[in-house]
C-alpha cells in the first residue's frame, strides 16, 4: 500500500508570515495537530504542531507577554526543513520514518509541493484495517519452527474449516532464536474447531489459552 491512499488530501496550511495565534485558531477551528508551513508557491519550508505550540505558551505569561508570543510569525518558531515523503512512499517506510524519527507527522508533496499529510494516527487506523481487527474475528497465536513451508501447513487446517484468514504477522521469539510467533486474524468468531486441529497437527497454539484444553 502506498501513502497516496491514506493520506489526508484536504491539508491545512499557513505561511511563515503568519502568526501563532493565526496557528492556535486554525488549529482549534479544524481539530487538527499538526501545520504544515508552505511559501507563497506552496513549497514545504517548515512545520508547527499543537505540542510546539503549548511549548511557547507556558501558563505564567502575563497579558503583555501573551500578546507578543501571539502576536510571533511562524517563521521564528516553526522547524525548518521538515522531513518530507511522496504520495508512491510505501506506507511501511513512512511507518518506519516517523518511528526512528520519532515524530508524529510527515508533510507529503510532489515535486516540493504540498499535496498531503500523513500522521500517526492515520497510520494506527490503516495498521487496524490491514489487520482486519475492526472487523468480527479471532486471533490465533501459533509458536512454530522458522522453516519454510509451515505456513503453508498451517493454511491447510484454516482451508479445512473453510475460515477466512484476515491477516498474518509474523513475531520474533523471544526464547528461541529457531522459531516464530504467527498471529493469525482469521474471520470466525468460535475458533475452538480449529484450535483443536491445529494441536492434533502438532501446532503449539499459544493463544487463545482456552480453559478445559491443555497447552
Amino acid at each position: 500500500m502506498i501513502i497516496e491512499e491514506i493520506m489526508n488530501k484536504d491539508v491545512y496550511s499557513l505561511l511563515p508570515s503568519n502568526t501563532v495565534k493565526d496557528a492556535i485558531q486554525l488549529l482549534k477551528e479544524k481539530k487538527i495537530r499538526h501545520l504544515p508551513i508552505v511559501d507563497d508557491q506552496n513549497y514545504v519550508v517548515g512545520i508547527i504542531t499543537q505540542h510546539d505550540l503549548k511549548n511557547i505558551l507556558p501558563t505564567s505569561l502575563t497579558d503583555d507577554e501573551n500578546q507578543v508570543t501571539y502576536d510571533t510569525t511562524l517563521d521564528k518558531i516553526m522547524v525548518k526543513n521538515p522531513l518530507i515523503g511522496h504520495p508512491l512512499d510505501s506506507v511501511e517506510d513512512v511507518a518506519l520514518t516517523l518511528y526512528e524519527s520519532k515524530i508524529s507527522c510527515l508533510p507529503i508533496v510532489t515535486g516540493g509541493k504540498l499535496v498531503g499529510i500523513v500522521t500517526t494516527t492515520d497510520l494506527l487506523y490503516t495498521y487496524i484495517e490491514l489487520t482486519g481487527a475492526n472487523k468480527p474475528s479471532s486471533k490465533i497465536d501459533i509458536k512454530v519452527t522458522d522453516k519454510p513451508g509451515i505456513l503453508s501447513n498451517i493454511a491447510e487446517v484454516f482451508k479445512k474449516h473453510k475460515a477466512n484468514v484476515l491477516s498474518v504477522l509474523v513475531y520474533p521469539d523471544s526464547e528461541n532464536d529457531h522459531s516464530k510467533i504467527l498471529s493469525i486474524r482469521v474471520q470466525i468468531i468460535n475458533p475452538l474447531l480449529i484450535i483443536e486441529d491445529l494441536r492434533k497437527e502438532g501446532f503449539h497454539v499459544l493463544w487463545p489459552n482456552l480453559p478445559g484444553i491443555e497447552l
